[in-house]
């Protein structure tokens, strides 16, 4: 038995991961330049050299989708690129707010042997 837990733990040491990265970790929102629309502005860098496709979503504590705007739902993103973007909430919907999340997505025919989904989330204050 010890030795399984010191395969699993040899596994969990020596295999690495990379994922996309979003900050700010806690944003804040802030009245926008349209009337009763708040808004918040969100940074991905993405580490990942197999995906370049992200999804934006919004939730609230019970993992249900919000609506809300962005100039684009799905971002293109290259690999070690950066890029910064907005994301508009009514102010009706803002107080149940709970995350901003990206998901990576990759196109079919780009899966690489694992076709590993990763999901960072921001929580919004």
């Amino acid at each position: 038995m010890k030795l399984v837990y010191y395969a699993v733990a040899a596994a969990l040491v020596f295999t690495g991961a990379a994922a996309h990265e979003m900050t700010p970790t806690y944003p804040k929102m802030k009245p926008s330049y349209i009337d009763e629309v708040s808004t918040t502005q969100m940074r991905m860098w993405n580490r990942r050299n197999d995906v370049f496709y992200y999804e934006i979503t919004v939730f609230d504590d019970q993992w249900n989708t919000v609506p809300f705007a962005t100039p684009n739902k799905v971002i293109r993103l290259g690999f070690l690129e950066t890029k910064t973007f907005d994301v508009y909430i009514r102010d009706k919907d803002v107080a149940r707010v709970e995350y901003i999340c990206s998901t990576s997505k990759q196109l079919k025919q780009d899966v690489q042997s694992t076709g590993i989904k990763s999901r960072i989330c921001s929580r919004v204050k």
